[in-house]
């Protein structure tokens, strides 16, 4: 039997996102600060900037509790903004593997797709997010193949075979909107 696994993404994902935070919101509230401070409208600028704190602090615990557990039993994810998802490891149909290339680039990305057993994809893991050692960890706990294609496929291709495998931010091209 083997032990339920916690897995969590990237952990660099977070020290990128406070420093780009940082960058972003440092020189704006020293200008602010400086600007008001001989107004004496500064409080308001102390209070949008504690307002800006806190929503930063809610993303990081958000980002904090992110994890997919998995056991023989199932798998369940707990996503940073979404619900928590969950299936049990006999509605699972397939683990499908897809190396994706964004169009026009030669860098790939292992996707894993979680489908039941109509096909449908369940649950996704991004390799932005997820490393491949845990996508292989998944389909070693609940004891299934990892099934795909064995070359790349663009995300082109995915929209004509796999639309629905996609977010609905992936499914239309930029292209198409200009």
């Amino acid at each position: 039997m083997t032990e339920p696994r916690v897995l969590r993404p990237h952990r660099h994902l977070l020290a990128s996102g406070l420093i780009a935070a940082l960058a972003l919101t440092t020189p704006v509230f020293a200008v602010a600060y400086w600007l008001t401070i001989g107004s004496g409208r500064w409080p308001v600028i102390v209070a949008v900037h504690v307002l800006v704190a806190v929503i930063a602090l809610l993303l990081v615990l958000r980002y904090r509790r992110t994890l997919v557990t998995v056991s023989p039993e199932g798998i369940r994810e707990r996503g940073f903004l979404g619900p928590s998802a969950e299936i049990a490891n006999v509605e699972i149909g397939s683990l499908c593997l897809v190396e994706i290339c964004r169009d026009n680039t030669p860098d790939t990305q292992p996707n894993l797709f979680v489908l039941d057993r109509q096909g449908v994809a369940r649950m996704r893991l991004r390799g932005q997010y997820w490393s491949r050692a845990d996508m292989e960890a998944i389909a070693e706990v609940l004891d299934r193949p990892l099934a795909g294609p064995s070359d790349a496929v663009t995300l082109s291709e995915m929209r004509s075979t796999r639309p629905e495998w996609l977010y609905w931010f992936e499914r239309v091209s930029l292209l198409g909107w200009l």
